[in-house]
């Protein structure tokens, strides 16, 4: 009787023990199994789109050169909330086949202002596809609203329109307006540089 004790408590610590160690592998699985989301490198695109005329025709430009910190988050989310951006406006190109447009717009606007080698910002996600831009440019830094969609294929996809008396920079658009005062020109004879400014932009994520 005393033998049979003894090896149903040894079938009990056996069993005891087993289970233990298939949640123990369970959750190291799980773990393991966790994707990690970075931002590809050299994916990223912004791209504005200013008006001229008061016809508000479009001219469009984008900046080739983005510099970006962030923390690889466990959702697509995690990652891109606390995204931080730095833009040098010596890399805008508006693809003008004179080569005069982007000269003016670096000499006559951005350098016009205090505090602008470089635009940056910071990112603030929310649940509803809206985000929040905390925006530097001209010694201000202020909110920028913006709505943002990611795809199946984890392209995040942003757009938002800046308004430049926002960041005090309608003194540099008056400036910019001059020095294209000809170009700027409707055929009512009005010479106008609009001060909003559709802004998009896009980055692909990978899974680790």
């Amino acid at each position: 009787m005393k033998n049979i004790q003894i090896a149903a408590l040894g079938l009990m610590l056996v069993a005891a023990f087993s289970c233990k160690q298939t949640k123990k592998e369970e959750k190291k699985t799980e773990e393991t199994t966790t994707a990690t989301y970075s931002i590809v490198e050299d994916s990223t695109d912004v791209r504005f789109t200013a008006y001229k005329t008061t016809d508000k025709v479009p001219v469009g430009g984008t900046f080739q050169d983005i510099e970006l910190t962030y923390t690889a988050g466990e959702t697509p989310m995690e990652t891109l909330n606390g995204l931080k951006f730095s833009i040098p406006v010596s890399s805008l190109f508006t693809n003008d086949p004179t080569g005069t447009r982007d000269p003016k717009i670096i000499e006559f606007f951005f350098k016009k202002m205090a505090e602008t080698q470089s635009i940056t910002g910071t990112f603030a996600l929310k649940d509803d596809k809206s985000c929040a831009v905390q925006l530097s440019m001209n010694g201000v830094t202020t909110e920028l609203p913006m709505e943002y969609e990611i795809t199946e294929d984890n392209h995040v996809n942003f757009s938002g329109v800046m308004d430049l008396k926002q960041w005090d920079a309608l003194d540099a658009l008056a400036s910019l307006n001059e020095a294209c005062k000809i170009l700027h020109t409707g055929s009512d004879g009005v010479s106008k540089t609009w001060e909003d400014v559709a802004i998009t932009g896009s980055v692909l994520l990978e899974q680790e």
